[in-house]
């Protein structure tokens, strides 16, 4: 198998392996003049956190979106998630609604599955090597995230338009390129642009190398086919920005430099705010206090629930970050909240926008929906609850061990343990 293609490209013309057109694979769509200031705005919501870089680029990030409407070429924008689990997380949320911002403002996303580099295991962020997951089932995660995707886009579409031009939404998966790569020609083709002392450098790197358990070559060399990843979606389909949690600026770095030093052209990467439970660990499977996106693992009801019990110091700054609702009626949202917060309002209706991007309005429906809880069906600790609309108080309903006896109907018991309190 021959070896990787590494193309300089001109400016403003993409440059695709032999045989292979020049026009970009995803479909254009004309852009809305409405994503003018996009980034000034996902920036005030608190959803786009860090750019990089910020200045010093022949074209700056802000002016990259602008000219490109001007002259009506949509960008095209990525993120990955690596198949470590058979179901997205409440801690994926955020990187999705910032792919969604941009494709409702005309530009062209692409959803990223790490079927090859969920292989590896990304160091970002971990204090210990990742478990080892065999090639039979990250192929049968990468699967799952692919129809989870594809279903959260679905979903966008059809329950959240806004009467513009959107662009287009792509789920790809990275094993599709790897599978074609042999390792000795990676390596002498790729491996000579990298750096060690700048790979070395890097925060993640540091901290692993630093811990007793160290850090694994197969961790090391993560970064090496992130950075790739992005060569490659910049040379087969225009891509120049890459979206990632703050954990993942390391990566996006070393994707930088490496198609800058190999084509001469400026890409770019924003980073989105890591959410955290209430004592600040990571939402996500490895914490062991994952929210997740598939109901066979957490109902519609459940996500719903998660969302309602917010406290009210953080609802507001949710409402920005996981809805599309426009900042003047998240104000006015909070303005009754003052009035009345005993409704929890904001909470209900952040459960209503998320439950329903996830679940479709169907699964928003199920989560409203208990008969038998109007009926006096139900009781939580003893005490029958009989309003569907309920907030599961702790204290109350949750006691202070984390755990509730749930009674339905005269002769179902259930003992429940609430992960996140």
């Amino acid at each position: 198998m021959a070896a990787p293609m590494l193309r300089r490209v001109s400016r403003g013309r993409w440059l695709g392996t032999p045989g292979q057109s020049g026009v970009l694979p995803l479909g254009f769509r004309k852009a809305h003049s409405g994503a003018q200031g996009l980034l000034a705005v996902q920036k005030a919501r608190g959803l786009f956190k860090e750019f990089f870089p910020e200045r010093g680029t022949k074209t700056e990030l802000p002016e990259l979106f602008d000219r490109g409407l001007a002259g009506n070429v949509p960008q095209t924008i990525y993120c990955g998630f690596d198949p470590t689990a058979d179901s997205l997380h409440v801690g994926h949320l955020l990187a999705l609604l910032g792919l969604f911002h941009f494709q409702r403002a005309g530009h062209n996303v692409i959803a990223l599955v790490g079927g090859a580099t969920a292989r590896l295991g990304d160091p970002s962020g971990r204090t210990k090597e990742r478990e080892a997951l065999d090639a039979e089932r990250v192929q049968s995660n990468a699967l799952a995230l692919r129809q989870g995707l594809q279903a959260l886009a679905a979903n966008h579409q059809q329950l959240f338009t806004n009467g513009r031009s959107w662009g287009s939404f792509t789920v790809l998966d990275n094993s599709a390129w790897y599978q074609k790569q042999h390792l000795v020609d990676f390596l002498a083709t790729v491996g000579g642009h990298f750096r060690m002392g700048t790979l070395l450098s890097r925060l993640s790197v540091q901290s692993r190398l630093k811990s007793p358990e160290g850090m694994s070559l197969a961790e090391f060399l993560y970064q090496v086919l992130q950075a790739y990843d992005f060569y490659y979606l910049f040379q087969h389909y225009g891509c120049r920005v890459q979206l990632g949690g703050a954990d993942q600026l390391g990566n996006i770095m070393s994707g930088y430099e490496f198609i800058h030093k190999v084509t001469g052209e400026d890409v770019f990467g924003i980073s989105v705010p890591l959410i955290t439970s209430t004592t600040g660990a990571k939402l996500g499977k490895s914490a062991g206090n994952a929210v997740w996106l598939n109901r066979e693992k957490t109902s519609p009801f459940e996500l719903y629930q998660f969302f309602v019990r917010l406290q009210d110091n953080l609802v507001e700054r949710y409402l920005k970050l996981f809805t599309f609702l426009p900042l003047p009626e998240i104000d006015h949202i909070m303005q009754l909240h003052v009035r009345e917060p005993e409704k929890r309002g904001p909470q209900k209706r952040l459960a209503a926008e998320v439950t329903k991007l996830v679940h479709g309005q169907e699964g928003l429906d199920s989560a409203k929906r208990y008969r038998m809880i109007t009926e006096g069906g139900v009781s939580i600790n003893h005490r029958q609850v009989t309003n569907p609309e309920s907030v599961l108080v702790v204290g109350q309903h949750i006691l202070k061990n984390g755990l509730s006896l749930l009674k339905i109907g005269k002769r179902n018991f259930y003992i429940i343990k609430w992960l996140q309190l």
